[in-house]
């Protein structure tokens, strides 16, 4: 949409830390899953909470808007030589269930997989039914996915963790990112996309954390029935998640989360609102006639077997994160979509305090070499942190460090442990 871009994003409704796609009305409690009727967005209230507890989030998510409208304004040959790099991404998914029923089952895993590297490629099957008005516009991202294949540890992972939990269901407060609240704790976010599929209440389909938020929520949340095959009528088809990878890649709403709003895409028509069920075609509003709402684009509301496609504007916004001093850059590097070609063999060292103000005491084994073992810590982003200093004798200098949670790699050439522990 060719509009002013809006530099003061904490102040309007496009600074959406999270989009929640909520179901009108709420499922009964003997089937959850059954009765969604529709989407809705719960989005400013989650954002207003994380602004509460970290004033600066909408710093640094205006900063991403100005890499990202940087990016945008270079030469489109510059931006190609960005773009003709396919990035596949490493996904974990969360399995987080109360009942049999809420454990979803491997097939329908690899079917979500499927359908998202079939939407975000462009070969999804309804593409072709793009009325002829938009079809210039649908475009095949440079993003796929691929279920994680290295845990953090360096071990083999089938990129599934399941978690059985108490918990009946869980709202937009990410408790369920959490393994102590009831969830799974998140892998490191800048090697992984976090995927957490469990029983949702608050009438909630789904939701996502655009970048730049905090790496132990970052990720996306759908509810378990809305993958392919679930008993979530009219959103069983696996779009859910589509449409939440798609604020992870910091997609707005296509209607801009106002009045005729801004989604900061110039090939997305203005829209009134949001747009449910399958419209027909074409649906005007807010002057944008002929072609009228692209009510078929993912990051509408409209039922999943009625979005079908991302424009070159959404794609390009995509492209923005993986260029140079991009949010999600770090993802380029990752190995979590490859196979360890051995196993490493993790041997837990003890550390204490933990949590810790100054130093990081390490328990080696009686013998090993302190002077040759190598310590490194790293932030939940996977970015190493060098301003940690191991002292060749088995403490670590964690002073400087933020507070926060890290992880930290002990290798002794034939061993590596990977943990985790906190500076306060």
């Amino acid at each position: 949409m060719n509009k002013l871009y809006i530099a003061a994003l904490a102040l309007t409704g496009f600074a959406t830390t999270f989009s929640a796609q909520a179901q009108e009305g709420r499922a009964s409690l003997a089937n959850p899953a059954s009765a969604v009727l529709g989407r809705n967005c719960a989005t400013m209230e989650v954002y207003e909470a994380q602004i509460a507890a970290d004033p600066a989030r909408a710093q640094r998510l205006e900063a991403i808007e100005a890499q990202t409208k940087q990016y945008l304004a270079q030469p489109a040959v510059m931006q190609r030589l960005t773009a003709g790099t396919i990035v596949t991404i490493p996904v974990v998914v969360h399995v987080v269930y109360n009942t049999a029923s809420q454990n979803v089952p491997q097939s329908q895993i690899d079917a979500q997989i499927r359908v998202l590297n079939e939407d975000f490629a462009k070969t999804n099957p309804d593409a072709g039914l793009v009325p002829s008005a938009f079809a210039g516009s649908a475009a095949a991202t440079n993003v796929r996915f691929v279920l994680a294949k290295r845990d953090p540890n360096g071990n083999a992972t089938t990129g599934v963790v399941r978690r059985s939990t108490k918990t009946r269901s869980f709202s937009s407060n990410d408790f369920v990112k959490y393994t102590s609240k009831g969830g799974s704790d998140a892998w490191p976010a800048g090697q992984y996309m976090n995927l957490w599929l469990c029983n949702l209440g608050q009438g909630l389909l789904g939701y996502a954390q655009f970048p730049g938020g905090n790496p132990a929520t970052d990720g996306i949340v759908c509810l378990f029935s809305s993958v392919p095959g679930g008993t979530a009528s009219n959103y069983n088809g696996g779009r859910t998640a589509t449409h939440e990878v798609g604020h992870w890649l910091n997609l707005r709403h296509i209607w801009g989360d106002a009045t005729c709003g801004n989604d900061f895409v110039s090939d997305t028509p203005t829209q009134q609102t949001s747009n449910g069920g399958c419209p027909a075609f074409p649906h005007v509003t807010c002057s944008n006639g002929p072609s009228g709402d692209q009510w078929m684009n993912y990051m509408d509301y409209t039922y999943d077997r009625c979005m079908y496609m991302f424009t070159y504007g959404q794609s390009d916004r995509m492209d923005a994160l993986f260029a140079t001093g991009g949010a999600r850059a770090s993802l380029l590097t990752s190995l979590g979509g490859t196979a360890p070609r051995f196993s490493v063999t993790t041997t837990p060292v003890a550390m204490y305090p933990n949590p810790a103000t100054e130093v990081l005491h390490l328990s080696l084994p009686a013998d090993a070499d302190a002077a040759a073992t190598s310590v490194r810590v790293y932030d939940l982003r996977g970015h190493e942190m060098t301003q940690a200093r191991y002292d060749g004798h088995g403490d670590v200098q964690v002073s400087a460090l933020p507070k926060g949670l890290y992880y930290l790699t002990i290798a002794n050439g034939t061993q590596v442990s990977h943990q985790r522990f906190e500076k306060e």
